[in-house]
């Protein structure tokens, strides 16, 4: 089961260094902007970032607008993540 969280809250954990954020959004928006230290997961690296990732460490996952992130999340919490989080409104609510 994973819960929702608002990006001002993914800030304060990132400067804590507390949690691994991950973007599933495609590569090109990904690298015209994406929130620092995350990670670009797509169907061809997911894998091994399950294999290679601690599962005891928060996990937020962030999209387009929060949408597509609740499923995503629901995903990792099946994989074995004991706290996984969807990012309320996306990297569109990212605070610039």
């Amino acid at each position: 089961m994973f819960k929702e969280i608002e990006p001002q809250k993914v800030q304060e954990m990132q400067e804590e260094g507390s949690v691994n954020v991950v973007d599933i959004r495609d590569a090109n928006s990904y690298s015209t902007g994406h929130i620092p230290d995350s990670v670009s997961l797509n169907d061809a690296n997911v894998k091994e970032y399950i294999e290679s990732t601690d599962k005891e460490k928060p996990l937020v996952v962030c999209c387009y607008h929060g949408n597509s992130s609740r499923g995503a999340a629901e995903y990792f919490s099946q994989q074995g993540f004991k706290e996984v989080y969807s990012m309320t409104g996306g990297f569109a609510a990212w605070p610039a």
